[in-house]
């Protein structure tokens, strides 16, 4: 049984390929391909081809993950494996680029990109995934549409504060913290001061959502208004950007509903009992997270969303070493989690376990950015706790588990490394290196 590899360098509309023995010998030159049904149809006789040559042949193939390019090859290889022994897989182009670098590659085209995939299945075989079809695909498009109409969103608020700044600035004290419904009706009717100084009183206080005492004085302010601006040009740019508004308020508030009713899970449920939790933050964890069985432990799951902490300490570069959240995993989820601890750490929630971590931390003279990104590492795992045993999350089983686990080790003064040799004074070190090693020294005496 011969095995062969296929990789696949996806571009957008076309993809280069090249075909591999165990060796690392070419079977099949590079070639590229359109993806269009003409394209698509060669690669399929490419492949016949292939098996006609060697019929007891199995073949691996491996599309390089592109934000979505890929989908079309991938979906077209998955289906050749009804007729043929192929195995399909999406790889991580990062694994592609670390093993270019550890094997000195410089240069880097399609045509070498496509080689590295298919060597890369060769040298690392236990890291492909081959066969496996991702069922929140769909979902996560929704959720990255309804992240972008929300970035969109901010950008258009952003827009209308900077019109208002000029052509109602007396209605942005009640925009301070966020647009409330009844300014939006109030400027699609009234956009500039000047056209609300000369509102009837019981016009503006039939306006939905506004408090009616609060006419008399939205009316008295733009009288005296400081307004630079009263054009018609400005109320046209004021009215369009408040359409937007509401146009993607609903858009936003139906995305988020059609996600809630498709993603209605157990696991979600779960999640929700921690403190600071919400419906959607949970949803976008589970949505990236699939299930919990794909991470062996809570440190695997903290890397995946990249809030594990790295350390680094090299040579005598550093003093002491620091600290630093990796920020190498997926981002969308480690943003609401973000969120999950401020609003676990705010007054109405008050997450017992993340309070007192955070002030711990801030005791200890941490930054409170740094204790926050401490907080979400103890969130993911807690989360990870709750959905590996699904029970719903019980502050009182935390604590004992803490209590439970064994105390960090004391690090000695000259630590386990130098075991066979003590410190030498004779060693060609660095002053700083000097100075570091005279200080474990001292403390060791103490």
């Amino acid at each position: 049984m011969q095995k062969f590899y296929l990789g696949c360098d996806v571009s957008k509309g076309y993809s280069d390929f090249v075909i591999i023995d165990e060796d690392l010998n070419c079977v099949e030159e590079n070639f590229q391909l359109d993806d269009t049904a003409l394209g698509h149809a060669e690669l399929r006789h490419r492949i016949d081809k292939l098996f006609e040559k060697y019929p007891s042949a199995v073949l691996y193939a491996a599309v390089e993950s592109t934000g979505g390019y890929e989908n079309n090859w991938y979906g077209f290889l998955l289906k050749q494996q009804e007729k043929y022994d192929l195995h399909a897989a999406r790889v991580n182009p990062n694994g592609i680029a670390h093993d270019n670098k550890a094997g000195m590659v410089r240069n880097l085209t399609d045509k070498i990109s496509a080689r590295s995939v298919a060597e890369y299945q060769v040298r690392h075989p236990e890291k492909v995934p081959y066969g496996q079809t991702n069922p929140y695909a769909s979902l996560k498009k929704v959720w990255v549409h309804l992240r972008m109409l929300k970035r969109q969103r901010g950008d258009h608020l952003n827009e209308l504060e900077s019109l208002l700044y000029s052509g109602n600035p007396e209605i942005l004290q009640y925009c301070r913290n966020k647009m409330p419904q009844w300014v939006l009706k109030l400027l699609m009717k009234y956009p500039t001061a000047d056209l609300l100084s000369r509102a009837r009183l019981k016009s503006v206080a039939s306006i939905p959502f506004l408090k009616r005492q609060l006419a008399p004085e939205l009316i008295k302010n733009a009288k005296a208004s400081t307004a630079e601006e009263s054009d018609e040009t400005t109320a046209f740019l004021i009215t369009s950007t408040v359409r937007q508004l509401v146009h993607m308020d609903k858009s936003i508030e139906l995305y988020e509903k059609r996600l809630e009713k498709m993603c209605d899970w157990p696991e979600v449920d779960l999640l929700m009992t921690i403190d600071g939790v919400g419906r959607m933050t949970a949803i976008v964890l589970m949505l990236y997270i699939e299930d919990i069985r794909r991470f062996d432990s809570a440190k695997k799951l903290a890397a995946f969303l990249g809030v594990h902490p790295e350390y680094r300490l090299s040579g005598d570069s550093t003093k002491k070493g620091s600290f630093r959240m990796s920020k190498k995993g997926q981002k969308a989820p480690r943003a609401m989690l973000y969120m999950a601890v401020l609003a676990g750490l705010s007054k109405k929630s008050r997450n017992p376990i993340v309070r007192r971590l955070y002030d711990d931390k801030k005791a200890q003279g941490m930054v409170a950015k740094a204790a926050i990104g401490v907080c979400i590492h103890k969130l993911v795992r807690i989360a990870y706790g709750v959905l590996a045993s699904k029970k719903p999350f019980n502050p009182t089983i935390d604590e004992l588990n803490r209590q439970k686990s064994s105390p960090a080790e004391q690090n000695t003064a000259i630590g386990r490394d130098r075991r066979y040799q003590g410190y030498d004074a004779k060693a060609p070190i660095s002053r700083r290196q000097s100075k570091k090693r005279m200080e474990q020294i001292k403390s060791q005496d103490r």
